[in-house]
């Protein structure tokens, strides 16, 4: 898709780009914010380095794209309940997002984007990996697509947030703070190929974070089937890697990417502040 008010350079043949010829301090006029739009649902995942943003501009950008949450979890800053202010001290290993996964899909409406802009950045290490749920639904056989057409997963933060594995983050020892709540134990369904809203095109949808089972199998029926799909889905062929700098912004769409935080580089500080951006309906 062409775009008139910036530049656009994909990073791989699949998924991710960086934008160049924006800046996140000012407010878009709407030819260029339709513009990053139409790029992050083209790419999945765009990138725009050199930006200086505020804790309300970032806010303010977001509310573009839709209605900023407040996760039922994980505590926000004071000021801004929305904004998630990740920190990990020297010395301390990674503990957010260090494994693949999706935003949020134990919400009923799951989280559509997020926006990450980095503070604080190690010299080296910390890098992300996101992958195209889109292309490996389409890298699938054509006998795996009729078999996976129709089936529904059930997802839940009961493992991720279990408190018996992560007390200290609900004790408060950690730099990363939790709040227990009902939310950590429901289990919400969402089909496990899901057709992007303004796409149309179809992605899978699970991930090993929030993923318990297939619906109407046992724990041990659904393991294989979601074991070969997490495997497969984040083949290298289908994903790209960002190096993070200070300043630097990444927003992904989490309706049809699964992303990973690298976990090497324990010796340095990292300061990172989040938004997610909620979905107005279920998945489909």
């Amino acid at each position: 898709m062409g775009h008139n008010t910036i530049e656009v350079q994909p990073l791989t043949s699949c998924i991710g780009a960086e934008i160049a010829g924006v800046d996140l301090s000012k407010t878009l006029s709407d030819e260029q914010f339709q513009d990053v739009h139409d790029a992050l649902v083209d790419n999945h995942v765009v990138f725009f380095r050199n930006q200086e943003i505020t804790p309300e501009g970032q806010l303010e950008f977001a509310r573009r794209f839709g209605t900023p949450e407040v996760h039922p979890i994980v505590e926000g800053s004071n000021a801004h309940p929305e904004l998630i202010e990740v920190l990990k001290p020297a010395g301390e290993g990674a503990s957010f997002g260090t494994g693949w996964h999706t935003d949020n899909t134990f919400f009923e409406k799951p989280t559509i984007i997020t926006m990450l802009y980095g503070i604080d950045i190690p010299p080296v290490g910390g890098d992300t990996l996101w992958a195209s749920m889109e292309a490996a639904y389409d890298a699938l056989s054509d006998g795996m697509k009729e078999l996976l057409d129709g089936l529904v997963a059930v997802h839940s933060a009961s493992v991720a947030f279990d408190p018996r594995h992560t007390r200290d983050k609900y004790e408060g020892k950690h730099s990363l703070k939790y709040k227990y709540s009902e939310a950590v134990e429901v289990e919400v369904e969402h089909p496990l190929i899901r057709t992007h809203e303004i796409s149309g095109r179809k992605s899978i949808f699970v991930n090993p974070m929030f993923t318990l089972r297939i619906k109407g199998m046992t724990d041990a029926e659904s393991a294989p089937l979601l074991k070969y799909l997490y495997e497969f889905s984040t083949k290298p062929e289908f994903f790209c890697r960002f190096r993070w700098q200070e300043k630097s912004v990444a927003m992904w769409d989490n309706r049809c990417t699964q992303h990973y935080a690298m976990n090497d580089y324990v010796q340095y500080r990292r300061f990172m502040r989040r938004v997610t951006i909620g979905g107005d309906t279920r998945p489909v």
